[in-house]
């Protein structure tokens, strides 16, 4: 018997939003038309409207300024007004790790009590931030233990974007006035594959990443920003048009018998109908290639016969395949190949005219890795009787507190 079909939205732009918080309306992740609405709701005059946007948009994105009094080129009556009607809140970091190699991850609580965690991998010249979309998933991949957490609820657009505010926070980035200009940027990349799949909340993901890439903002180039997602085919066209950043896909076999067990939304887009939707993205070229990712499971998808497949379903794609050794977490029911079993694969892949990169594991001392996030609270959960677990339900705390 097979496993049950993960509950999706039949259309997943349909998904309900939250009702809005009561209190002051949160800023941070308004796209430029929502915050020039916002401003004109609280009384800003409509000849003042693109004038007092631009100046806010440059406060909060351009130097991280979140306290509405120091934004000294407005007029002080006018910052009253702004501080009565609004607020400037980033999810709140509750604890912070730093891996052995430098990888940083922070759980961060958002609206609700719930927790997401977010990955900042340092690099030579650059720097990669792993940003969640959802608190948990609901596509239930057998080798993700972020998988093994339940939906909670989206994420707004403004804690999707806030993540990268919170590491520009930590990694003091935000340019101070009058100090020489830095060209290079500690957080030079952004991939949407953290915690929950992006494309099952597709528009706050969108207004996010039109925040992130905005020039006279956070300014992150959309060839510098990467969406990973299982295969959610009615929204990978729209992806293109609409958000506009470089696609990779989560693939991770080669057959449906295989990828209905590890990614079961196949179920619903097989193989084939995901790769004709991947023939027909509307930004498919030799400079916008598709990334495959293919975490390389022990006997499971690592073969020889496996690699020769894969190159045969892609032909004719633009593309890269990324190769995901496993990254083992508590009760995981899978192994990391040998090394040597991964190099023979990529030898396959590259030998037929792939780029083949082996992806080398990053701060799987402090679960930081690949396929390893999943909130604290969860974790706890699982751990404790179902008494005290429903005691950390109610109040979520992080572990220590």
């Amino acid at each position: 018997m097979t496993d049950p079909l993960p509950p999706l939205a039949p259309e997943p732009r349909l998904l309900p939003r939250r009702p809005p918080a009561s209190g002051p309306l949160n800023l941070v992740g308004l796209t430029r038309a929502g915050l020039a609405a916002a401003l004109a709701a609280a009384g800003t005059p409509e000849r003042q409207l693109a004038m007092r946007t631009g100046q806010l948009w440059q406060w909060i994105y351009h130097w991280g300024v979140r306290d509405f009094l120091a934004m000294t080129n407005l007029a002080r009556d006018y910052r009253a007004l702004l501080a009565r009607h609004f607020t400037l809140a980033l999810p709140e970091v509750v604890r912070r790790e730093v891996s052995a190699d430098g990888t940083r991850k922070y759980l961060l609580r958002v609206e609700g009590g719930h927790e997401v965690e977010t990955v900042y991998i340092p690099e030579e010249g650059r720097g990669t931030l792993c940003v969640s979309s959802q608190v948990g998933c609901t596509l239930t991949c057998s080798f993700c233990h972020t998988g093994t957490q339940p939906l909670v609820r989206n994420l707004s657009a403004g804690e999707i974007a806030g993540q990268l505010m919170v590491a520009r926070d930590d990694l003091g980035e935000w340019p101070r006035p009058g100090a020489p200009r830095r060209e290079e940027r500690l957080v030079s990349n952004l991939v949407l594959m953290g915690m929950g799949e992006p494309l099952l909340n597709f528009e706050a993901v969108r207004d996010a990443m039109a925040v992130v890439m905005d020039g006279e903002g956070l300014a992150l180039s959309r060839r510098r920003i990467t969406l990973s997602t299982s295969g959610v085919v009615p929204m990978i066209a729209p992806a293109a048009t609409e958000i506009g950043c470089l696609l990779a896909v989560s693939l991770h076999a080669t057959t449906d018998a295989v990828r209905d067990r590890l990614v079961p939304i196949n179920r619903r887009w097989n193989i084939a109908t995901l790769l004709q939707a991947l023939r027909d993205y509307p930004r498919l070229s030799n400079s916008e290639r598709i990334t495959f990712e293919y975490v390389m499971l022990e006997g499971v998808n690592d073969a020889d016969e496996d690699a020769r497949r894969l190159v045969r379903l892609i032909a004719g794609i633009p593309a890269k395949v990324n190769l995901i050794p496993f990254n083992e977490w508590p009760g995981a029911p899978f192994r990391r190949p040998s090394w040597a079993r991964i190099e023979a694969f990529a030898e396959i892949v590259h030998r037929a005219g792939y780029a083949a990169p082996i992806r080398t594991p990053r701060g799987g001392d402090i679960m930081a890795a690949c396929g390893q996030l999943k909130s604290a609270t969860e974790r706890l959960r699982a751990r404790r009787p179902p008494a005290v677990a429903a005691t950390a339900t109610a109040a979520p705390r992080p572990p220590g507190a």
